[in-house]
């Protein structure tokens, strides 16, 4: 980021930065839960679902992207090694040790409620003070929104189906 672009920031950008780097961090994470769930799940729906979640999968490392640019041009350092992942999370990885898809959805809606608590976060500290962080933040924060949705409907529809094949019994 250029001088006269640091100049109009009116925050604490050690702060940001370490936002940032734990926003980071969690995309990261969430990127890998969608995947490896998506790959080994198992279940009702589970050929439509692995494809959606794999499509989540990318936006999450589009999101890490995103994320890791802002942090260059804010002069910061992106964390540097998956070692570092899970301590700068506020948000945890579940590994999708059951591998029945309302289990594993059930753990990336876990992931994505925590992504909506991070960009909420991240837009409130950026709101008035830095546009572009702002505006990447609500950027991401809307996807995340959309994904949550995503896994309730389809908890929704999962749950239906069970319940109606339980009344044909």
């Amino acid at each position: 980021m250029g001088e006269r672009g640091k100049s109009i920031l009116n925050l604490d950008t050690d702060k940001l930065l370490s936002m940032l780097n734990s926003a980071l961090a969690e995309e990261w994470l969430a990127y890998y839960q969608y995947w490896i769930g998506a790959r080994v799940m198992e279940g009702p729906m589970r050929g439509d679902i692995e494809k959606e979640l794999l499509l989540h999968a990318n936006q999450e490392l589009n999101h890490a992207v995103m994320v890791s640019e802002r942090i260059i041009q804010l002069g910061g350092t992106p964390v540097l090694s998956p070692d570092e992942w899970s301590a700068l999370s506020h948000c945890t990885y579940q590994k999708p040790e059951d591998p029945y898809i309302e289990e594993v959805l059930k753990q990336n809606l876990n992931g994505e409620q925590c992504a909506i608590e991070t960009y909420d976060r991240l837009a409130k500290f950026t709101s008035g003070e830095d546009v572009a962080t702002y505006d990447m933040a609500v950027f991401i924060l809307k996807e995340e929104l959309e994904h949550e949705q995503d896994i309730e409907d389809w908890l929704t529809d999962i749950r239906s189906i069970k319940e109606n094949f339980r009344k044909m019994k």
